[in-house]
């Protein structure tokens, strides 16, 4: 007799109240659903991806396999090539994430309507900015660890200045997503964002060194470039591969660009 007896219902009062709470699977949140359609979205262009991620990958594996580029130069500053460029690498895979395939997206949705759809609904579209904003930071933070690991491997020291390196790479971050957010809020179509993204894109890349290093440029030129987003980030994350703590002016320039850029982007963005 006592086999057939059953709990008794006040010991465990959570597992009669609801009986279908703790078997049905919980959902995930609606912005990491909306991260990951984006997610999905940015996967289907071929031409983003290349851009973003091979091509930096492709030209760290051609300075680490060649051995000249390897050898310390004294007209880089006793620095090889590899070390000079690899920053220069890592900036523009943030800066063509963020300030240049960011915009042409976000204002792509505004000339189709999206965002005006958006704005009607449950939906913040403040939450589509941040899922765009977080998948292509993110993309860009795994293609520069990547470029880190491939440059480590072909010789260039582990950095020294962990969290200098880390907060170098946070603000550039900041300050290029900054930046796209501003080209968004000025562009009222893809076409004008991807114009507006392209006439930032290469003088930015330009004061960061891709053409002429910085240790080789005159005196005018690295002024500029000193006061330049990612000139700025260049010279931070330099400091910490060497083994400095990052000097407080290349921070403060890139502070700057984030926290002004951002403003003036929150302030002008139209959602249609």
């Amino acid at each position: 007799m006592t086999s057939t007896t059953h709990p008794v219902p006040s010991a465990s009062p959570t597992s009669s109240a609801s009986p279908t709470s703790s078997t049905s699977p919980a959902r995930p949140h609606p912005f990491w659903q909306l991260v990951r359609v984006e997610a999905r979205l940015f996967a289907r262009s071929p031409a983003a991806v290349v851009w973003t991620a091979l091509l930096p990958i492709a030209a760290i594996i051609v300075l680490g396999v060649v051995p000249g580029t390897r050898r310390p130069s004294g007209s880089l500053g006793g620095l090889s090539p590899l070390r000079v460029y690899l920053p220069i690498l890592m900036m523009y895979v943030l800066l063509l994430s963020a300030a240049n395939l960011l915009p042409a997206v976000l204002s792509s949705y505004r000339e189709r309507g999206i965002l005006r759809r958006l704005s009607t609904t449950p939906v913040p579209p403040s939450r589509l900015l941040g899922a765009q904003g977080l998948i292509y930071l993110g993309v860009g933070v795994a293609i520069d660890i990547v470029l880190l690991v491939v440059a480590i491997c072909c010789g260039v020291p582990v950095p020294r200045q962990l969290p200098g390196f880390v907060l170098s790479m946070l603000l550039v971050a900041a300050a290029t997503l900054g930046i796209g957010m501003l080209i968004t809020a000025f562009a009222r179509t893809e076409r004008i964002a991807s114009a507006l993204g392209m006439v930032v894109f290469f003088p930015m890349l330009f004061f960061a060194g891709m053409w002429i290093p910085r240790p080789t440029m005159p005196h005018l030129l690295r002024t500029i470039s000193d006061f330049s987003p990612l000139g700025a980030g260049v010279r931070a994350v330099g400091a910490s591969l060497e083994g400095h703590f990052p000097a407080a002016s290349p921070l403060l320039v890139l502070l700057a660009y984030a926290v002004g850029c951002g403003a003036i982007a929150a302030r002008r963005f139209r959602w249609q």
